[in-house]
């Protein structure tokens, strides 16, 4: 068996009724795991889970909202009692919402705090939340891999995604503290890592890199240009990473960050 190998392995994926959600899920059952798909869409979960189930795998779908623990709680419980264990936790949750997004003619002293609050509640506690849950029940088994979704805007400044680009910084310090914690206390058997996906076309900022007839926005523009790829990532590019870190191949790498951008993080412009 490989070292790369996550097959039989039960692993939770919030926000997968998502875009790269999706992406985790398929990822995760054609590796041989068993994707858990946790998410508010009861119908995208179910179309999933019987997808996977289609192709011969094992999928299952847990109806909840990350941000709501009873409702996570009671997910927990579903997933130990029909498969038995969790073995993985992707935290994939989050997104922008419109009134968070900072136009250029917005009053920089007359922000949306309930808005800018309201995106730090989905992306950072929605990803804190369910490591507590889910995360509780890897620390009863001894052993369980965590892996958070960051972004580019924790790593530069980009324009227009304030309260967004505040979660996302919040969760690279929270994948740094709480690897430590967890490395303190078990070792090498739990560890928590994230993933930092480039630009990719989702639900949430489609409508800021594309016009109505798919062509690009000068913002789109702008971010292929400082891609030395010159383009956006396809979002079956970050299950290579997610697979790694899920895996015993990984077992020596906690509290990182893995960028996954095509060079932009890394490009001057020049």
């Amino acid at each position: 068996m490989s070292d790369f190998d996550i097959n039989g392995k039960i692993i939770v994926v919030t926000g997968g009724t998502g875009i790269l959600g999706k992406a985790f899920v398929e990822g995760i059952a054609a590796a041989g795991g068993i994707p858990v798909i946790v998410g508010r869409n009861e119908q995208v979960a179910r179309e999933r889970e019987a997808q996977i189930k289609q192709q011969g795998g094992r999928a299952l779908a847990v109806i909840a909202d990350v941000t709501d623990e009873k409702q996570l709680i009671a997910g927990r419980d579903k997933i130990v009692q029909e498969l038995g264990q969790i073995d993985g936790l992707v935290n994939a949750a989050g997104g922008n919402i419109k009134n968070a997004v900072i136009e250029k003619d917005k009053d920089l002293f007359d922000l949306d705090l309930s808005a800018l609050q309201a995106v730090m509640n989905l992306n950072l506690f929605g990803t804190v939340l369910p490591t507590q849950v889910f995360g509780k029940e890897m620390a009863r088994q001894g052993k369980g891999s965590i892996v958070n979704i960051s972004s580019m805007a924790a790593q530069r400044a980009i324009t227009k995604v304030l309260g967004y680009s505040l979660a996302k910084s919040a969760i690279d310090a929270y994948t740094k503290w709480f690897s430590v914690e967890l490395g303190n206390r078990y070792g090498d058997l739990i560890r928590m890592n994230a993933i930092a996906p480039g630009f990719f076309l989702t639900e949430q900022n489609r409508e800021l890199l594309t016009n109505g007839d798919e062509s690009l926005t000068e913002r789109g523009n702008l971010v292929v240009r400082h891609t030395p790829f010159r383009r956006f990532g396809a979002p079956e590019e970050l299950t290579g990473a997610l697979i790694w870190l899920l895996s015993d191949a990984s077992k020596f790498v906690t509290g990182t960050v893995i960028t996954v951008d095509g060079g932009f993080s890394v490009f001057s412009g020049v």
